[in-house]
């Protein structure tokens, strides 16, 4: 069982970076492939990012490649997801979740799956001027 909490949020600009981080506070995350998902309000919950356990590969839907970056720091048990060049339909809440492996449904969503573990409350990221 892996409880993930993150961290990290806040109000940025357009155009500006942020790194969240997702920490086990039960688990190794290095077992699992772990993927953030985010959740406007309003919206359905989006699959943004996934990193596969062992090799480390990642995934991403089309809405994030190339700004954003999962990685993962197993000797501190972290995965981080570095965002950069942020857009106002960025804003939502962020979360991360384990999976056994990591899935992608067509371009659009990219995600840890199935989920081995307890969702925590996410960390709210708004880009705004």
């Amino acid at each position: 069982q892996v409880q993930t909490v993150e961290s990290g949020g806040g109000l940025v600009q357009p155009g500006g970076s942020l790194r969240l981080s997702c920490a086990a506070s039960e688990g190794i995350l290095s077992n699992y492939a772990i993927g953030w998902f985010r959740q406007a309000p309003g919206k359905g919950r989006e699959g943004i990012s996934c990193i596969s356990s062992g090799d480390g590969n990642t995934y991403y839907p089309d809405s994030v490649k190339g700004r954003f970056t999962i990685s993962r720091d197993n000797a501190k048990n972290l995965v981080y997801l570095q965002m950069n060049n942020l857009k106002p339909e960025d804003t939502a809440t962020y979360c991360c979740t384990a999976g056994a492996q990591c899935l992608c449904a067509g371009a659009s969503a990219c995600f840890a799956h199935p989920n081995v573990g307890d969702w925590g409350q996410g960390t709210q990221v708004s880009v705004s001027s």
